[in-house]
């Protein structure tokens, strides 16, 4: 499920952190990659786990209103629809759920008052109104207004702030997370949601094309560190009035990782090379690191080919000028 690019930004935090150190081996960049995918499904999971007290917290808040000496129908139809809602309810009650729960030690009890105002505003919601009028709704309406009770959650402050409080990484990840975790809720079926369903995660090692993706950024964070002494007089020779002790780390890193590209990853094309580690600048490093890489990589990327360093297979020949557009890696935009 997750994009290359996405891959390439948790390699390039992997290496980051390892350079910082002089001790890191190679050993130790791997370790910490694996970790910080490893903990992008555990967020995926922790997000999805707020589906589980959502419903928890519209019964409590179902059994107070009946109750009260003059219960509101209105009210009770409203949290009973919450709270039968037959596809979170086949969701949380999958075995695979359940068990990666208790694997997490996921507690919500202790934020009952955060959910409950959430669950207020929800049913206050326009896209709820129109849910509630519909009478008996089906498993795809059930579905339908999950997601969007999903994105209610993910969207709130708060409940944001306590996740991020679990992991210093998740806050930077929060967003790209929630949206895969929304698509693949969207993309769950009334068959294919039941007690022996497989539950959704961000990388999955059973689905081959996330096994592929995985190791294409794995070896090139191995394959990056392995060669970053080399590529330090290339860029030296390239600086113009300029000392590589005044360049940024993090720039560094991301022309140590297009050169690697171009060197050792005959599948993708230069062109796309350069414009993942513009794009990644524009996320990790400063305003003007963009231009600077875009500059360095174009000087560069000239010398290996003359050099005779660069060789592309017939995918890697792709230039986007002849061929016309492809389709890029899937980069999931936010739910915000």
């Amino acid at each position: 499920m997750l994009s290359r690019h996405f891959l390439r930004a948790k390699a390039l935090q992997a290496i980051y952190a390892g350079v910082s150190d002089n001790k890191t081996t190679e050993q130790d960049i791997l370790k910490t990659y694996d970790y910080n995918v490893s903990r992008l499904n555990d967020l995926g999971l922790t997000q999805m786990s707020t589906l589980d007290y959502l419903i928890f917290t519209a019964e409590r808040v179902l059994e107070l209103e009946t109750k009260k000496f003059n219960p509101s129908k209105k009210e009770i139809d409203a949290l009973s629809k919450i709270a039968n809602n037959s596809f979170l309810n086949k969701l949380v009650s999958s075995f695979e759920f359940k068990q990666q729960m208790n694997r997490l030690h996921i507690d919500w009890s202790n934020y009952f008052d955060v959910f409950r105002k959430i669950l207020t505003n929800f049913k206050s919601s326009r896209n709820f109104a129109e849910y509630a009028s519909n009478g008996e709704p089906t498993f795809d309406d059930d579905k339908n207004i999950a997601v969007v009770a999903f994105k209610f959650l993910m969207n709130d402050d708060t409940l944001r702030d306590i996740i991020f409080d679990r992991d210093l990484l998740w806050e930077d990840d929060f967003d790209q997370v929630a949206q895969y975790v929304f698509m693949q809720l969207k993309e769950l079926t009334e068959e294919s949601t039941n007690e022996a369903m497989v539950c959704p995660q961000i990388f999955d090692s059973r689905n081959q094309k996330d096994c592929n993706d995985y190791n294409f950024a794995r070896q090139l964070a191995a394959d990056t560190f392995k060669h970053i002494d080399d590529v330090e007089p290339l860029i030296r020779k390239h600086l113009q009035n300029w000392d590589l002790d005044r360049v940024a780390m993090m720039d560094i890193i991301l022309i140590n990782m297009a050169v690697t590209e171009f060197v050792y990853c005959p599948s993708i094309p230069e062109r796309v090379t350069v414009d993942e580690y513009i794009e990644l600048s524009k996320e990790f490093s400063t305003e003007k690191s963009k231009l600077f890489i875009n500059g360095i990589l174009d000087k560069i990327l000239i010398e290996l080919r003359v050099a005779g360093r660069i060789q592309k297979n017939e995918r890697g020949m792709y230039d986007p000028e002849i061929d016309g557009d492809v389709p890029p890696d899937d980069v999931a935009p936010t739910i915000r």
